[in-house]
């Protein structure tokens, strides 16, 4: 909403939202709408956060996966928690192993640069300890939409033809075959507006919520994930999913301008910002508010 549009009396001409019991913002407004669900319900910020998340990988699949890692900053009872549930290089692979396959740099696509995937642990991680909904019902959203179909927003839809274009041109293996079935069945990205279902991505987290994510690293899903990984020479096994646990972290801060500004510590990448700061306190700057 716009102030000016509305003329309403004051200068400013962002968008800006009010609310009386909370609010949830993320890239898709369908993930948002999940995350007021998930408090409607009884559920708290930490389940709407958890909620918007597992939606983003279904509605804005080409932003978001559940084979990635996440990092958490959780503020409760007047303390900050940190949550690194990035996973780690498989137990197996070692720079001697990459240059036998021939290669001289990581490679882009396939299973060699494939890590432990940390999205769900960092859900299960969150939700026992702050959530107050189980995991299962704060999915629920998501697997609806995966389930009954979506809508493609059309920004999606954009991004989706990119990456169609760009893997129809490198993805030539069988590996990636499940790729084109998945997302491209009709041999093309979908279009703005059109329904997407997503029926295999539902079962994945229905079962990652009725086990709280165990099935993803000592269970079914991770017996299928080695197996596949296995099938194509990939150096990701069941193993390295059943040795991952997300780690709680103690955040780290710089102090700036009277401000304190948290991070999540190294493998993070929040250190980059913090001296970025610290550099800034030896300027004099001049602020102008827009």
């Amino acid at each position: 909403m716009d102030f000016d549009a509305l003329s309403y009396p004051f200068p400013s001409k962002r968008t800006v939202a009010f609310a009386k019991n909370g609010m949830v913002a993320t890239s898709q407004h369908l993930a948002a709408q999940s995350g007021l669900d998930i408090l409607k319900a009884g559920g708290n910020a930490i389940d709407a956060a958890i909620a918007a998340a597992a939606c983003l990988t279904v509605v804005e699949p080409t932003s978001n996966g559940i084979g990635g890692d996440a990092f958490a900053l959780v503020w409760v009872k007047g303390k900050l928690y940190g949550l690194n549930s990035s996973g780690p290089s498989p137990q197996s692979i070692s720079l001697e192993a990459v240059r036998r396959e021939g290669f001289k740099e990581m490679p882009a696509y396939g299973f060699t640069p494939v890590t432990v995937p940390g999205v769900p642990a960092a859900w299960a991680e969150l939700s026992a300890r702050f959530g107050k909904l189980p995991l299962s019902e704060v999915l629920k959203p998501a697997i609806d939409y995966a389930q009954a179909g979506y809508p493609v927003s059309p920004i999606v839809s954009k991004y989706w033809a990119i990456a169609f274009k760009k893997y129809s041109k490198f993805l030539k293996g069988k590996e990636f075959a499940s790729w084109f079935t998945t997302f491209a069945p009709l041999n093309r990205a979908p279009y703005a507006g059109e329904i997407v279902q997503l029926l295999d991505h539902a079962a994945t987290l229905q079962e990652i919520g009725d086990t709280k994510g165990e099935s993803f690293y000592r269970g079914s899903l991770a017996e299928k994930i080695g197996e596949f990984s296995r099938s194509f020479g990939g150096y990701l096994q069941a193993d390295d999913l059943a040795a991952y646990k997300a780690e709680w972290v103690q955040p780290i801060k710089v102090a700036y301008r009277g401000f304190e500004v948290w991070e999540i510590p190294p493998n993070g990448h929040g250190l980059v910002a913090l001296m970025a700061l610290n550099i800034l306190m030896v300027y004099s700057l001049k602020s102008k508010i827009l």
